[in-house]
């Protein structure tokens, strides 16, 4: 998944991102409204983990401006404040979940996991095709009840080859789901990725090079 972080605490903003990244997660940061605003105008994230209380442009609004353009992304909306006024203020606002600081991060994964499984179309919880299964929530891979221990990028290029369902998916695409806005996009980290990847998934080849088009399964 492509997650957007907004929060002005930047150490807890950082904190958020790099555990969300151990989870095979591609997470950009922004530490303001305006910052959001012009990375969600560019990007097409998945997930918004939204700090309600924003600099420039407040959390409230940019959640509104959100859903009166009908963005498909989902938005989980964070605040210091527990009461339930609040909760409720915030999901009228249009945000799909609504978490209270502090919190417990495995209960941030597992918030962000299902907002994304609610994205269109939505997908399962594990993911089957060519006999390879891939469980989301555990983020375990297996090729005909074979366990293969992938890195977090190898995993989460197979994710997105998987929820392809066969259809080819390009090089660009890959950089955009899997990898942040600071990758480059002229590298060659996608390439090795997927040599990496077809030598853990072993014989016969279900990664299948698509001239001009990218790789399919």
């Amino acid at each position: 998944m492509r997650i957007l972080v907004v929060e002005d605490e930047e150490f807890l903003a950082d904190l958020v991102a790099e555990g969300l990244r151990k989870q095979a997660m591609a997470v950009d940061i922004a530490h303001d409204g305006a910052a959001a605003h012009e990375r969600l105008a560019v990007n097409d994230y998945d997930v918004l983990v939204l700090d309600r209380d924003l600099p420039v442009i407040h959390g409230d609004d940019l959640c509104r401006q959100l859903v009166a353009q009908g963005s498909r992304v989902r938005i989980l909306m964070l605040t210091a404040s527990a009461t339930v006024h609040d909760r409720v203020a915030g999901l009228d606002l249009g945000a799909d979940d609504y978490l209270p600081k502090p919190f417990a991060f495995d209960e941030l994964v597992a918030r962000v996991r299902a907002l994304g499984r609610r994205t269109v179309p939505a997908l399962p919880p594990v993911l089957e095709l060519a006999g390879l299964t891939l469980d989301t929530a555990r983020r375990q891979v297996h090729r005909d009840g074979r366990y293969l221990p992938l890195s977090r990028k190898e995993y989460a290029v197979l994710e997105v080859l998987m929820q392809a369902r066969g259809r080819a998916v390009s090089s660009e695409e890959l950089l955009e789901r899997a990898w942040d806005e600071h990758i480059d996009p002229f590298t060659t980290v996608v390439k090795v990725t997927v040599s990496k990847l077809r030598a853990k998934l072993g014989d016969p080849p279900v990664i299948i090079t698509v001239p001009g088009g990218g790789y399919r399964i």
